[in-house]
């Protein structure tokens, strides 16, 4: 018989669980309690630091800056910390920098307008919350460049004869919902070019033909939820595919057959958090009843289910009360105010939830094994930087709330993994992946244009 064949990957797969294996059996000898505390203070440290001053060696990330900006500012909104009012000054004469004339933000000062640097800068603006920061969005500008990428395909092109993916269609579409200025024209064909992508194993690719993908995947899914086109997806298969990203680690991978990556706490945590809320379609698509959908969110009982029901129940949650998103999409697309509410809708929809993943146990991995000195890093042996601290704080988040059955409503203690008062983050908003509150504050501050 032939040998199994041993690949880089899996000697590297061998090597992560080793390596995870080894802190959890410290983490379990030693008594309760120690060392699983959120190192609060030496992470501002390292963010605030971070957007003061960075070394030589961030040169290479002289087209991202905008993007260093959103990840250090959000994170430290999600240790409900803020920044001085001179850095935070800085921050917006910087970010106004990198607006175009024509409308967009580019990677820095005088640098072609990229959609994925729009969609930071936008975000990070917010996140400030300021009427100075959220003032200095040019709108009327900024949606004439969301309509200058717009592609016959009905996706999104990322810049001026850039490419045309998920991620274009999502920077896009969550840039002109968070903004109130999104209408029939922009979202036009989005949904036929997202649905294309949806791939085999039922996780969304970032083009057509392409390998089904953690960070796309929660793109294209998003984007179909604020454009109300979630119906057209394959959502059993979608939630089969996630379900089954969480590695025996705790955390989650990009791709199947991939390691473990911090960042995918976020990318994947929030699939399977927006999935949660979904559950009327995923029933519909099944063909079962949706009878158990309508039930009072107060009333705890719980039905008898059937065999189908029972499998359902360990993918996609018991979300008790009908879902419309997809269903109304197209009466709503030619009314903005109604595609503008849609995120707002979404996110305050009051649904007594489960989750879809281990949330206690990714929190475990975050916290112990992503986690060091000050930031967060990919897995264990991997080095700290301000894109993981990022999306390691928002899966830690995302994992915290995930069995709250209401916006605002803060999880209880013991869906918190370590010491509450020191460990809760602030509650993100998961389509946009900005903190709730500041989602609030520019929604009363933009009119719809």
């Amino acid at each position: 018989m032939e040998s199994r064949r041993i690949t880089k990957t899996l000697e590297d797969q061998w090597m992560v669980e080793r390596q995870v294996r080894e802190i959890y059996d410290f983490f379990y000898s030693i008594p309760p309690n120690s060392h699983l505390e959120l190192q609060r203070d030496k992470h501002f440290d390292y963010l605030t630091r971070g957007l003061r001053k960075l070394g030589p060696s961030f040169s290479v990330l002289d087209a991202n800056r905008p993007w260093l900006c959103y990840w250090i500012l959000h994170s430290i909104a999600l240790l409900g910390e803020s920044i001085d009012a001179k850095l935070e000054d800085d921050a917006i004469d910087f970010l106004s920098r990198c607006e175009d004339k024509d409308g967009g933000y580019g990677g820095g000062p005088g640098q072609m307008p990229h959609l994925a640097t729009t969609y930071a800068a936008v975000n990070s603006l917010i996140t400030l919350g300021s009427p100075k920061a959220l003032s200095s969005i040019n709108r009327e500008k900024l949606y004439t460049f969301l309509l200058r990428m717009k592609d016959t395909s009905g996706g999104f092109r990322m810049h001026d004869g850039g490419e045309v993916d998920v991620r274009a269609c999502y920077t896009a579409i969550s840039v002109a919902s968070i903004l109130k200025i999104v209408d029939d024209e922009l979202i036009n064909g989005v949904g036929n070019y997202i649905l294309s992508c949806q791939t085999y194993e039922g996780g969304i690719a970032g083009e057509p033909g392409s390998e089904a993908h953690g960070g796309y995947t929660f793109c294209g899914l998003a984007a179909m939820i604020l454009i109300n086109e979630t119906n057209r997806l394959d959502l059993p298969r979608l939630i089969d595919w996630v379900v089954f990203r969480q590695g025996i680690e705790g955390g989650f991978q990009g791709r199947t057959n991939k390691l473990v990556d911090g960042c995918y706490s976020f990318w994947q945590g929030a699939v399977a958090f927006l999935i949660q809320r979904l559950k009327s379609i995923v029933h519909e698509q099944l063909g079962l009843s949706n009878e158990l959908s309508t039930e009072s969110a107060d009333d705890s009982s719980e039905s008898e289910l059937s065999d189908e029901e029972e499998h359902l129940e360990g993918t996609s949650s018991h979300v008790q009360k009908t879902c419309t998103l997809g269903q109304e999409g197209q009466e709503n697309a030619s009314d903005p105010t109604k595609i503008a509410d849609t995120g707002y809708d979404f996110v305050n929809r009051r649904i007594a939830m489960r989750p879809v993943f281990d949330s206690f146990y990714l929190q475990q991995y975050v916290l112990l094994c992503s986690q060091i000195d000050g930031g967060f890093r990919d897995k264990p042996g991997k080095s700290r930087d301000h894109y993981h601290t990022c999306y390691c704080l928002s899966g830690l988040s995302i994992a915290q709330y995930s069995w709250t059955n209401e916006a605002d409503a803060p999880p209880l203690p013991k869906d918190v993994f370590g010491p509450y008062s020191q460990n809760l983050l602030e509650q993100i908003h998961p389509l946009y992946n900005v903190v709730l509150d500041r989602y609030y504050e520019a929604r009363r501050f933009f009119p719809c244009l």
